[in-house]
């Protein structure tokens, strides 16, 4: 499948010079959506995890689909406060100022071994929050698992800790 034609390119989003690669058009099409799923249920099969975690909010649209079907556990990173109960959280450093994630502390076993997801990937600081908040609750966290990479941001700098999948990359701005 040929993902870039079913990828929405938005010019000058969220603001001028910024070419956004909207994901929604993948999940609106059936064929397109599936495809994502089927590649990331191969994946989770060839590297033997037992546990999904995806990321808020879009992360949460690829990685449950798979965790239902392959009868894996589903565990959602979300953004601080979303979360009742103990929660564990890690802050990271956006372009400008800083955000949180948590995950309940009782949804993360050290018998866990976990892909996360998520939907694109740029400059990796939300992800490498959340694998190393994974990692601290005591499951191995190897391999992260995103739709859209962009490699021209510097994120395997970031995620350097972990083996980065896409299934598609644009390496320009």
């Amino acid at each position: 499948m040929d993902l870039d034609k079913k990828i929405r390119k938005v010019a000058d989003f969220p603001k001028p010079g910024i070419l956004f690669y909207d994901i929604t058009s993948v999940m609106a099409d059936p064929e397109a959506f599936n495809y994502c799923i089927d590649k990331i249920c191969d994946f989770c099969r060839e590297k033997g995890v037992n546990a999904i975690a995806g990321v808020e909010a879009r992360g949460f649209i690829f990685a449950a689909p798979v965790a239902a079907r392959l009868g894996l556990k589903f565990i959602p990173v979300r953004k601080k406060g979303k979360l009742p109960g103990k929660v564990a959280q890690a802050s990271f450093k956006l372009e400008y100022g800083e955000d949180t994630v948590e995950i309940h502390v009782e949804d993360v076993a050290s018998s866990d071994k976990i892909l996360l997801v998520d939907d694109l990937v740029a400059t990796g600081g939300t992800l490498s929050a959340a694998g190393g908040l994974l990692r601290g609750l005591g499951a191995t966290v190897d391999d992260i698992f995103c739709i859209i990479g962009l490699p021209f941001l510097h994120y395997k700098q970031i995620l350097a800790g972990f083996n980065v999948t896409t299934l598609i990359d644009y390496d320009c701005e």
